[in-house]
């Protein structure tokens, strides 16, 4: 008899996530289960795709001195950086979720190593502290407050993928003005941005009230997206001192996946247009 993997719904997911997320464990631990993990970029072939993917918006020499925003499961975007001629890499996270065994870092140098990057040899190294000072990379893990310890004016290269739709509503505004502050003159900053919900790929966030999806233990049970949509990113893009120098809507829905009716009344007056947009990216340089 063949058994079917049933989907499971969106509510089902929400009501799990609520529950497990109460029980004392760290990310570590619920890395090992899908529902929890932060994408893909643990792995090193996936984590390379998508680093090149927003390096090649950036005309960058030598020298150069990059910012991931939210790396999540890896650093490997460390390496990467160095092994394209840049001189130091910041990787700022909400906490410190990245994966510690130093044998994930050998394996991402051995993939660069195949495809012609030079990288110092650390294969005696047994601690990514270590890893991290060779390639002269910061790992930084309290969010907002560490993108503020950056010196103004001393990155050219920003980037994330998936990652500006899970900051907070509250401080995203905030991010958007130290990552102003943090580039130089002639910067680059480039966003892939996912709108779908993390509940079922599609617009059930917008069913709850703010007043009760920003609280904080809902916002950390492990499905939080600030709901922030397409058009009202921009507008902050554009409020908080960035000129869109490229954009692309990559993903639409062809028909809303909820009606407003179900929508909580703040989002009934967004246009079927924006709400429709899932996945864009954005590339941004400083006015």
């Amino acid at each position: 008899m063949v058994l079917f993997e049933m989907p499971i719904p969106w509510w089902a997911k929400l009501s799990t996530k609520l529950v497990l997320a109460r029980l004392p464990l760290n990310y570590a631990a619920w890395r090992q289960f899908p529902i929890f993990k932060h994408g893909y970029m643990g792995n090193p072939e996936y984590a390379l795709s998508v680093f090149q993917k927003h390096f090649a918006a950036a005309n960058l020499f030598p020298g150069f001195v990059s910012l991931e925003l939210g790396p999540g499961d890896s650093l490997f975007s460390a390496l990467i950086s160095y092994g394209l001629g840049g001189r130091s890499t910041y990787l700022v996270d909400t906490g410190a979720y990245a994966i510690q065994d130093v044998a994930a870092y050998h394996q991402m140098a051995r993939l660069l190593e195949v495809k012609g990057f030079t990288l110092p040899d650390f294969k005696a190294l047994s601690d990514l502290e270590s890893v991290l000072a060779t390639v002269s990379a910061h790992y930084c893990t309290n969010g907002l407050h560490s993108l503020r310890q950056i010196p103004t004016k001393s990155v050219d290269f920003i980037w994330s993928n998936a990652v500006l739709e899970h900051i907070r509503y509250q401080d995203f505004e905030a991010v958007c003005q130290e990552l102003r502050r943090i580039i130089k003159p002639g910067g680059i900053c480039s966003h892939e941005i996912d709108l779908r919900d993390h509940l079922g790929g599609g617009l059930n966030s917008l069913r709850f009230p703010t007043t009760w999806w920003e609280l904080d233990w809902v916002a950390n049970s492990g499905f939080y997206t600030n709901r922030i949509r397409h058009n009202e990113m921009l507008k902050i893009f554009a409020r908080t001192n960035f000129k869109i120098a490229d954009h692309i809507v990559q993903k639409t829905w062809e028909k809303l996946p909820i009606s407003r009716a179900k929508m909580a009344p703040e989002f009934r007056d967004c246009t079927d247009e924006d709400l429709k947009v899932s996945v864009f990216s954005v590339v941004l340089e400083p006015i």
